[in-house]
């Protein structure tokens, strides 16, 4: 890739997302993702930005069974692990984030470290990869807002060149558990005990099949109902694989924070930001 902005180092943008407070509130941030260059689309399901508005921006950020490395102006080059439940991000007024988003199953192979090590946490990328992460980390400082994240692409597309690659088993299972196949046949699709899957999910994901599976299952639901011209909550929940409206809100509850209706207001107009990821 070349040593220019985002579109010269073959990233291809996505659609922008505005992000509200209450519904018909002024924007308080824009999030667009952008789609990996071939370098990085291996492991990286995206590279994204997140700027806030004039009076600062707090996104409730979901689990997703990802893990990002993210920059954000004024602090330290970090890696944010596969979360299991909801983080309140807060960004500074008119300050741009910028991330690398690694697909489930990828993050262990992509940062050199058992994906289980990095659960729930917030660690610098410099403690993962010492002299080069501090260097990066210098360099996004020094480095203007439209060129970082090419930059921030470049640098982890060269560490990636020696990266294994993501266990294939596990990425497999982890795009059946995500279309709604239960755990016990995903483990007979792939030919693979339960207590052998969910060690390897440790390694590559940061959690077990039975945590993905209901994370990935929360965000059926989300982008169901978000989709439907006359959002129907039950219908949503049925299809997404809930047995009724207590299961949906206690996991709704445990997972974001929030029950489903309030969650669904919070997000509102749809394309609600899911970008930073500091704990």
């Amino acid at each position: 890739m070349s040593g220019g902005n985002g579109a010269s180092s073959g990233l291809v943008a996505g659609a922008d997302r505005v992000s509200r407070g209450p519904l018909g509130a002024v924007p308080t941030s824009v999030y667009a993702e952008l789609r990996p260059p071939p370098e990085l689309a291996s492991h990286a399901c995206c590279v994204w930005t997140q700027v806030a508005g004039p009076s600062g921006h707090v996104q409730r950020v979901l689990p997703d069974g990802c893990a990002d490395i993210v920059w954000m102006a004024g602090g330290e080059l970090v890696v944010a692990g596969p979360a299991t439940g909801h983080v309140l991000a807060e960004i500074p007024p008119g300050v741009t984030a910028v991330g690398v988003r690694f697909s489930p199953g990828a993050s262990g192979a992509a940062l050199g470290q058992p994906a289980h090590e990095l659960q729930d946490r917030t660690v610098e990328l410099a403690d993962l990869w010492g002299a080069a992460g501090r260097e990066l980390t210098e360099r996004m400082a020094l480095a203007s807002p439209l060129r970082r994240p090419g930059l921030l692409a470049e640098a982890v597309a060269r560490r990636l060149r020696d990266a294994p690659r993501p266990d294939p088993v596990v990425t497999r299972a982890a795009a059946l558990l995500a279309r709604g196949m239960p755990v016990a046949d995903t483990s007979r699709e792939i030919a693979l005990g339960e207590r052998h899957l969910r060690r390897r999910f440790h390694e590559a994901v940061g959690y077990g099949p039975k945590t993905l599976q209901r994370i990935m299952r929360m965000r059926r639901f989300l982008d169901m109902v978000e989709a439907m011209p006359d959002p129907d909550v039950g219908r949503a929940a049925v299809e997404a694989g809930y047995s009724d409206q207590p299961h949906l809100t206690r996991e709704s509850t445990a997972l974001t924070g929030l029950p489903p209706v309030a969650l669904l207001t919070s997000r509102q107009p749809r394309a609600a930001a899911d970008g930073v990821r500091r704990r």
